[in-house]
């Protein structure tokens, strides 16, 4: 939500007062109680509805090398989605190839989380309902007004209540470590159909680890600083978060979770979204990707030098996607295992049972 939005005084919505929703909020998951309105309006954010695209070439014109993108590879197309342009609309519907997607991102949690589109083969077209439930923004369909969690992709009020969006793999990377990933790739173009200051952080200074998290009305989980910056990776039933200060300072960490073992990798490069007021000056926070670390069934040893990770095995050098660039390696790709990067009050207010990686 804006930031002119942030600090006005949250209420508990009366559906009396929104005479245009047609949601059926006798079916829900949540208490109605626990929503908060913080003064937008249905769609008072506006998605992005039919996005336009442009090349690799022709957006580095407007959006600097260190800038964070959301990156989505989808059916063999790449495209990223400038975080310069989603902080003022939170949701993108596309389509790529046959696959109807919407691009989320919430800056109160700073998560940002891609959706197939599809309940049971009936495609949906989201917007941004207003309201926020657990510190985190409510999104809702358009074909029967069901309200839905952005962080878990479920349905909490409406007709459709207890359905759940399928996860796509995505990341937050920079625009350079894109491009370079992606030479061929598109990029979600400034011609949205609205006038805003793309560029410019409405959020200023809000990613602060020191400081507090907007509309937060939970009890606060002493384990990690709320605004703490971490990845969160859920395999199975069981969640694990690890801080950004572990893995910025390792580059590289390994772990398993259950029967499956992972490498982190967090690369230098990336900005955040949510501090100065133009992104392209606000502080690093790097890029992440998690994966599995076996090529052909052989378990790789990853190094982090000069901006890429060098397996000890063969010498290949591989980029924060996931991909040997260089060695003979090169075209071969790691598996992506499904993570986020949020603030760590969101992880662990959505995964109570989520245990702490630590050094």
């Amino acid at each position: 939500m804006p930031a002119h939005h942030a600090q006005q005084r949250s209420a508990t919505p009366q559906i009396s007062e929104f005479p245009d929703w047609k949601t059926n909020t006798e079916k829900r998951s949540i208490d109605l109680d626990d929503l908060i309105s913080p003064g937008m309006p249905k769609d008072g954010i506006p998605s992005i509805d039919h996005p336009k695209f442009v090349t690799v070439e022709a957006a580095r014109s407007w959006i600097s090398p260190t800038e964070p993108v959301i990156a989505l590879n989808v059916n063999r197309i790449a495209r990223a989605y400038p975080l310069q342009i989603l902080i003022w609309h939170e949701v993108c519907n596309d389509q790529i190839g046959p696959t109807p997607v919407v691009i989320t991102f919430c800056s109160i949690c700073n998560s940002a989380i891609v959706f197939k589109r599809s309940i049971s083969r009936r495609v949906l077209s989201f917007g941004i309902s207003g309201f926020v439930h657990g510190a985190n923004m409510v999104l809702y369909d358009r074909e029967t007004e069901s309200w839905w969690q952005q962080f878990t992709g479920k349905a909490i009020v409406g007709d459709l209540t207890g359905s759940k969006l399928i996860r796509l793999n995505a990341q937050m990377i920079s625009f350079s470590q894109f491009s370079s990933a992606f030479p061929a790739g598109q990029v979600l173009s400034r011609q949205t159909g609205f006038v805003r200051d793309y560029g410019r952080n409405p959020h200023l200074r809000y990613d602060n680890p020191r400081g507090t998290p907007n509309h937060f009305r939970g009890k606060p989980d002493k384990r990690l600083t709320p605004m703490e910056r971490v990845i969160g990776v859920e395999i199975g039933e069981q969640a694990r978060a690890y801080p950004y200060s572990i893995t910025a300072a390792r580059r590289v960490t390994y772990d398993t979770i259950g029967s499956q073992e992972l490498v982190i990798f967090h690369a230098e490069g990336a900005t955040s979204a949510l501090d100065a007021d133009e992104l392209k000056k606000s502080r690093e926070v790097g890029s992440t990707g998690v994966f599995d670390p076996r090529v052909d069934g052989r378990r790789l040893d990853f190094a982090y030098s000069n901006g890429e990770f060098v397996d000890a095995q063969t010498g290949s050098h591989w980029n924060i996607v996931g991909k040997a660039v260089e060695g003979p390696l090169k075209g071969k790709m790691l598996n992506p295992l499904a993570h986020g990067d949020y603030f760590a009050f969101a992880w662990l207010a959505f995964k109570p049972s989520t245990d702490i990686f630590h050094n």
